[in-house]
């Protein structure tokens, strides 16, 4: 019985121009594609740029799209593709450095200014289980980059100014829910984050490999924050009268912790 052979097109090339170039892989059971990039290495193209590390699915280094997915290359099994083409291409909203790797550095970059977090008290501190399950989701985050690669903003748009995306919603969101927290990041959100610019697709959470609910359990409430701030008529007149004498930053909801 002759062996079933999957055909992939990977994309080779860098910033100067590049195409897709198609490889005979055997298929075996268990197979995933970056099993089969590896044979392809072994094999075919030993010059083959592609970035792993843990191939467990818990670094996030091997981001990619597949079929015009982002998707994990070490998650993704390759007898779901059987009698298709698979095109293996870098995640279109970074640079590109060679072959299959991107330069996510401006993640990173932007990470930097996002306002740390501000205990009242110490460490350790003394929660309750519903604020710490509130928050434990968004820890899960293993920065993969494929909701930043599927949002519009970035992806279609370039808005890499304008907007940080989804990743560093959540990274913001670990903060702001963190009932210990005492920062205010309602004015960072609204004109440095960019979240205005975010019009809840959802496409962010259809690709995230730890299955975290990124526009619903934290965009949209971080958005919340930033309407009763600087568009609730009610809430802006009650802040008014309640604001500290001189404080000329808008103080948290005493909803908010």
């Amino acid at each position: 019985m002759s062996e079933e052979i999957i055909i992939l097109s990977v994309f080779r090339g860098d910033q100067s121009g590049g195409q897709e170039q198609a490889y005979r892989v055997p298929l075996e059971t268990g197979m995933v594609v970056l099993d089969a990039l590896h044979y392809i290495q072994a094999e075919y193209a030993p010059d083959l740029a592609v970035r792993w590390n843990c191939k467990a699915a818990h670094c996030g280094s091997c981001g990619a799209e597949i079929n015009g997915m982002p998707k994990l290359l070490c998650k993704t099994r390759l007898d779901e593709y059987v009698g298709q083409v698979v095109h293996v291409r870098p995640m279109h909203a970074f640079p590109l450095i060679r072959d299959l790797v991107t330069d996510v550095s401006w993640n990173y970059r932007v990470a930097k200014e996002i306002p740390p977090f501000q205990p009242a008290t110490p460490a350790p501190f003394v929660m309750y289980q519903r604020d710490v399950d509130r928050i434990q989701e968004f820890h899960r985050c293993i920065e993969c980059f494929l909701c930043q690669d599927t949002c519009h903003v970035l992806r279609e748009h370039g808005g890499h100014d304008q907007y940080f995306g989804p990743r560093m919603m959540t990274k913001i969101a670990e903060w702001e829910m963190h009932p210990m927290d005492t920062a205010n990041r309602s004015a960072f959100l609204k004109d440095v984050a960019g979240i205005p610019m975010c019009d809840v697709t959802r496409c962010c959470v259809e690709v995230c490999p730890e299955n975290i609910v990124i526009t619903d359990n934290a965009i949209i409430p971080l958005k919340e924050r930033v309407a009763d701030i600087y568009w609730d008529p009610i809430q802006a007149l009650f802040r008014k009268f309640r604001r500290p004498a001189g404080s000329l930053e808008p103080t948290k909801s005493p909803v908010d912790g």
